[in-house]
């Protein structure tokens, strides 16, 4: 049976002597279905086309809250027949999934057709709301005959965990409660181990005609021309919200004006590209919909189906990459994360003090530790690019209030760095579980033969990856600009800044291996070199912690064919052992590993390379339904009129993938902020060859805001300012 390891440990495959790893069958590919999904706070849904839930094993269609599937089979008939798609579409805000059907040629069962076909349009229209799922079925006779037409539905619900959704299995599960039906309504209800009772309420609007613990039945009398609507609401643990209509009216409603007042908050982007324009549109979008509140502020979840929930190290990326955007989503990352920071000691949860969450799981199996991530701080990572992102939040913001406030928080992070996460005194972090359960290699690609030597050999622990010492000596700087900032001594953030010039000067030697032509994967437990070309290498630039007359190497090295697909830089180039383009890690293309490669391009002065890797990914959007990237695609070669190889499970909408082709815009632009001077700057901008020009409103800086407009003059590319509203001033440089 092949296993595939999803990068938050849902998808976990196992060496032979890795056995006590999450183990996940993969026997179903979300590309077969291309299903629709919606979102809202901790409940999320997937439909097929049809807007229908049909399961079956290693299906993720259904309506899950909180890590449990609450509804796992939807299904409509019409005369007993399936409907015929006319069209399946997502409103551009993601707000509502509209379905339109028709009937198929319905016969008396002699075959003798009594309805011909496309005589009768059906529309589903279906969104979420407060743990909810809200449909209207609107059913119009286009025949000149009255008909008398039943619909049903047919239901069920099995209150699967999330783990055994995607395949895990369990010795034991809690009790199926015998189903109420009274009325207008059904409730399911399962009561788990852990001694919680889940339940699930459809209410209905009018009553059905027939009504039992699985089914629904509607029986419509239509006059000519004449429509009928079925209102419908599928509640998760929810108390009844007074009569249905009224409630799905004030839902719809509330649920606009939400995502609105929401989304209103960022900066809008236009261009010269139609397609582009969707693509970001759809980017927007999908951002605001995985967004989720918390008592600290917004806080975008990972991915849809298998990680809405609370990850670190992808809202930490997804809040460096919208930070230009909007840096209400970041400071709503920085306090979630800071709230619920490691303050002791715990194996099993491999938290150490001062850690940065993982990853939080609120399902049955982890409430039971049936598996480990209940709260999980596996993650070698999100601790660096806590502190990094702090203090890009500051450069961008001036905002020294939150700053103040999160500075324990930083402190206790800086001093993990420095005690746990340097498990040897090298300078260097170091990762390795604590928890035999937990994952075994802790980067941002957590497979676990994702780390290893030139000849294939697996890498043992200890290990040092590169990308997580530039996401350190991000953070040592990051530190040092806010203690000057928020008034902390001198003498401490000059300790800092001495931190990170030990740290580059040492990463230099120890990483940099002139044959390869770039940064090694990583550093074993013997500090061996994992002699690996791989993207990581492309991280170092981000930070800044490679020595500019390295960047160059590093460029050509992720730019040649053995790295560059042509849709984007692979995670692992075509010559090294390991490599394979269908793989999770080891030959895959990721959009936010290639927006973070062309920001560490841009910094480095090589602004058309991250160009270049942009215009891969845009036209790769291009073949995508929706325009929306997923969390991850094949590596094959770009190969003319043919679009990329997906890959079978991946996760879409994926926040951090959402938002890479905003961080790849502001990389291409040279877009930077200057919150002391109350400058916003454009250092060297450059278009990609798929946008002639590129109109941004509403960046907001420090209570002024401005409106402007980057065109294509020959070589150059000229700024104008269309509108400055406040203090704020537009600097330029070539």
């Amino acid at each position: 049976m092949k296993h595939v390891h999803a990068e938050q440990g849902l998808l976990a495959p196992a060496a032979p002597d890795e056995t006590s790893q999450v183990l996940m069958p993969v026997a179903t590919s979300l590309q077969d279905r291309r299903p629709r999904t919606l979102k809202h706070g901790d409940t999320f849904a997937v439909f097929d086309h049809n807007g229908d839930a049909v399961s079956w094993p290693g299906s993720p269609e259904g309506l899950f809250h909180r890590d449990t599937r609450y509804l796992s089979h939807l299904r409509l008939t019409i005369e007993g027949l399936p409907p015929m798609l006319l069209s399946s579409t997502l409103r551009d805000d993601n707000a509502t999934l509209t379905c339109d059907l028709t009937n198929p040629d319905i016969s008396d069962g002699k075959g003798q057709i009594v309805l011909e076909h496309d005589l009768l349009h059906l529309r589903r229209s279906r969104f979420l709301w407060q743990a909810a799922c809200y449909e209207r079925l609107a059913l119009r006779n286009f025949d000149e005959r009255p008909h008398r037409i039943t619909l049903k539905l047919a239901f069920s619900a099995d209150f699967a965990d999330l783990f055994e959704v995607r395949g895990a299995r369990r010795a034991k599960r809690g009790e199926m409660l015998p189903p109420q039906v009274e009325g207008d309504r059904v409730t399911l209800a399962y009561r788990g181990l852990d001694g919680r009772r889940r339940t699930t309420t459809l209410r209905f609007d009018p009553a059905p005609q027939q009504l039992g613990a699985d089914h629904a039945t509607f029986v419509l009398d239509l006059k000519p021309g004449q429509a009928r609507t079925v209102v419908m609401e599928i509640a998760c643990d929810k108390p009844d919200g007074g009569p249905l209509r009224r409630s799905f009216g004030t839902a719809l409603r509330d649920s606009r004006t939400a995502l609105r007042r929401s989304s209103g908050l960022a900066a809008a982007v236009d261009s010269s590209n139609e397609i582009f324009n969707e693509a970001v549109r759809r980017s927007v979008s999908d951002l605001y919909m995985l967004v989720t509140d918390t008592p600290e502020g917004a806080y975008p979840y990972a991915g849809i189906p298998w990680f809405s929930t609370v990850f670190g190290r992808d809202a930490l990326i997804t809040g460096l990459q919208t930070l230009w955007l909007d840096p209400a989503i970041t400071r709503g990352v920085l306090l979630h994360l800071a709230v619920n920071q490691a303050s002791d000691y715990d194996p099993l949860a491999d938290a150490e003090s001062g850690k940065i969450l993982h990853e939080v799981r609120y399902g049955e199996m982890a409430e039971l530790k049936e598996v480990p991530f209940r709260r999980y701080y596996g993650s070698i990572d999100s601790t660096p690019l806590f502190v990094m992102l702090a203090g890009a939040y500051l450069e961008r913001t001036g905002d020294v209030v939150t700053l103040r406030r999160l500075w324990p928080h930083i402190e206790a992070a800086l001093f993990w760095i420095e005690k746990d996460g340097d498990r040897d005194g090298d300078g260097f972090i170091e990762y390795g579980r604590r928890n035999p359960e937990g994952l075994v290699n802790q980067g941002w690609k957590d497979s676990h033969d994702s780390v290893f030597h030139a000849d294939g050999a697996l890498a043992k622990g200890p290990i040092a990856l590169a990308e997580v010492q530039a996401y350190t000596y991000g953070a040592w700087r990051a530190a040092a600009a806010i203690a000057r900032a928020i008034g902390r001594p001198e003498t401490q953030a000059a300790g800092f800044e001495q931190r990170a010039e030990a740290l580059r000067s040492g990463f230099d030697a120890a990483f940099f291996d002139e044959a390869l032509g770039t940064y090694v994967l990583a550093l074993d437990g013997e500090k061996r070199a994992c002699r690996v070309r791989s993207s990581n290498a492309g991280h170092v630039l981000l930070t800044g912690l490679a020595l500019p007359e390295r960047a160059e190497a590093v460029v050509r090295t992720l730019t040649d064919s053995a790295s560059f697909s042509g849709w984007g830089v692979r995670t692992l180039a075509s010559t090294e052992a390991r490599y394979n383009p269908m793989s999770y890690h080891n030959g895959s293309v990721w959009p936010h590993d290639n927006a973070l490669i062309a920001a560490g391009f841009a910094r480095y002065g090589f602004k058309r390379e991250a160009a270049r890797i942009f215009e891969g990914l845009f036209a790769a959007s291009t073949y995508i339904d929706l325009r929306r990237l997923p969390e991850l695609f094949c590596g094959f070669a770009r190969q003319h009129t043919r679009g990329p190889t997906f890959y079978p499970v991946a996760c879409s909408p994926q926040a951090w993938a959402a938002t890479a082709p905003l961080f790849m815009l502001q990389s291409c632009l040279g877009l930077g902020f200057d919150a002391e001077q109350v400058h916003i700057r454009f250092d060297g901008p450059v278009l990609p060859a798929f946008l002639e020009e590129v109109t941004i409103r509403n960046l907001v800086l420090d209570g002024g805001s401005a409106d402007v407009m980057l065109r294509r003059s020959r070589s150059q590319v000229v700024v104008d300012v269309l509108q400055r509203r406040g203090p704020v001033r537009i600097v330029t440089t070539a």
